[in-house]
């Protein structure tokens, strides 16, 4: 367990919080927290989902991000407009690792940036003829794609851009499905909002709209949503899901198209991976179709054992059984790596701050391998998100929401992690303590981490993290005055 009490765990937050003005510091207490198992809602103990405060740096993205850059993006035979400056949209293109089968240009299309460039006289005279101009040319050089959605960005907002109307001729004239997602920047708090708008879109514009193409159903249909395929965790939980003789009919959104998010409503269970991007649309499923959502997490061999028996439960014996025989033809290779890294990595502690699910998923799968996380966070997480994880957590360990950059270094210096899991904007900070970073919103360029294959993949690239000899040359904050008298001494 951790080293540190819940009496030292305070301390520590009231020590970091000092700095603040007296507003700063009594809004941030309420966003950070020592974890009790104990509390059944979060609520008592943490606040989140509220409005980072302005002049302190906040890690988060905002809503065109969660909806352009998580849900939609990643449909691959759709063309995704970022409508509004080219800025966004080159940021958000190819962001993420969303790996998909096709040839881009022809037939899929993730990695393209498709903008309508706004110049000042579109912000003074309006785009809407310039969207739909955009709309035309993109049917004329890329006429297999399959539909077309419009990201609004920020000032699509302000100046009151009637994307709706743009689409609905658009659709009428090129005769496939054009989506407005009125998802512009500065709505909400997070991306978490952009999530939420992106599923409302999908439910208002996608699903029931088939084209009365007949669909052949099965008793095993299954839909994974919230999975995005970085460096391809959509295909290792897909093979597993088959092996238990399910068959996947869509996965949202990585890898994905328009056809399996309309074959979705025919589905006997939607398999809910990321939480907090998907949980509005499987709400929406359950409640109008009737049709169930499970959580699964497949990060690390208990979580995927624990998984697999609750999928299985849902269905026949037969699935019972096939279940049965895909844990047991995977138990030697699960113990073959648990016994080459585990003795390596015993006992290392490890700090977490991500996005969507990944500060509690990833939790047993450092455990499977001896390893502590001693803190972790959510970037635009939601009470909910806190709920599922004071259980994953031990006794007296942190707990932040929204955490500042500062903060999060204060952390790490006091608590002296043996690893960070954090994103791009932390990595560097982080190794020029001298402390291993992995990225853990695109897996540091590997993947999958999902399934056991990826078990395998996750226990290697936190092995070569930690044995790297480059830290050793690298003094962390907490050594220097150390180094500096064995200095003088010599």
């Amino acid at each position: 367990m951790t080293t540190l009490s819940r009496e030292e765990t305070e301390a520590l937050i009231a020590e970091v919080l000092e700095v603040y003005p007296e507003k700063a510091k009594k809004d941030r207490t309420k966003h950070l927290a020592v974890n009790d198992q104990t509390v059944e809602q979060s609520k008592k103990c943490i606040t989140s989902n509220r409005k980072s405060l302005p002049g302190v740096m906040t890690i988060r993205g905002c809503a065109y991000a969660g909806s352009k850059g998580v849900v939609w993006g990643p449909i691959k035979d759709m063309i995704h407009i970022s409508h509004g400056p080219v800025g966004c949209g080159q940021y958000s293109r190819a962001g993420r690792r969303n790996y998909y089968v096709g040839t881009t240009g022809v037939d899929t299309f993730g990695t393209m940036n498709f903008t309508s460039d706004f110049q000042e006289k579109d912000i003074v005279f309006g785009g809407d003829k310039k969207l739909a101009k955009l709309i035309d040319e993109v049917e004329l050089l890329f006429p297999l794609h399959k539909g077309i959605s419009v990201q609004s960005e920020c000032p699509i907002g302000l100046i009151g851009d009637d994307i709706e109307s743009v689409s609905k001729k658009g659709a009428a004239a090129i005769g496939k499905p054009i989506v407005p997602v009125r998802c512009e920047g500065f709505r909400g708090v997070s991306q978490s909002l952009g999530h939420h708008i992106a599923n409302d879109a999908i439910r208002d514009w996608v699903l029931d709209k088939r084209d009365g193409v007949t669909f052949e159903s099965t008793p095993y249909d299954v839909a994974i949503i919230g999975d995005y395929n970085i460096g391809g965790d959509a295909w290792a939980t897909r093979i597993i899901l088959e092996e238990m003789g399910l068959r996947v009919v869509s996965q949202w959104s990585g890898d994905g198209t328009i056809a399996e998010m309309m074959n979705t409503p025919k589905v006997k269970l939607n398999l809910l991976h990321c939480y907090r991007s998907m949980n509005y649309i499987s709400r929406h499923m359950e409640e109008k179709y009737g049709i169930p959502y499970l959580e699964y997490n497949f990060f690390g061999p208990t979580k995927i054992i624990e998984s697999l028996k609750k999928i299985a439960d849902f269905f026949d014996d037969s699935v019972k059984e096939k279940t049965a025989a895909v844990i047991a033809r995977y138990q030697p290779m699960i113990d073959e790596i648990i016994a080459k890294y585990k003795p390596r990595l015993q006992g290392k502690k490890v700090m977490l701050y991500v996005g969507g699910l990944r500060p509690r998923h990833v939790i047993g799968a450092y455990e499977d391998l001896g390893m502590e996380v001693i803190g972790t966070g959510y970037e635009f997480g939601h009470n909910d998100d806190y709920d599922r994880t004071i259980k994953e957590m031990g006794d007296a360990t942190l707990l932040y929401d929204d955490v500042t950059g500062f903060e999060l270094e204060e952390f790490v210096k006091k608590l002296k992690p043996d690893m960070v899991g954090s994103g791009i904007k932390e990595k560097y900070i982080f190794q020029k303590m001298g402390i291993p970073l992995r990225q853990m919103h695109s897996w540091d360029y590997s993947g999958p981490y999902h399934g056991y294959d990826g078990f395998a993949i996750f226990a290697r690239d936190m092995d070569i993290a930690l044995s790297s000899p480059v830290f050793g040359n690298l003094v962390p904050p907490w050594k220097k005055a150390v180094v500096e008298e064995v200095k003088k001494a010599a």
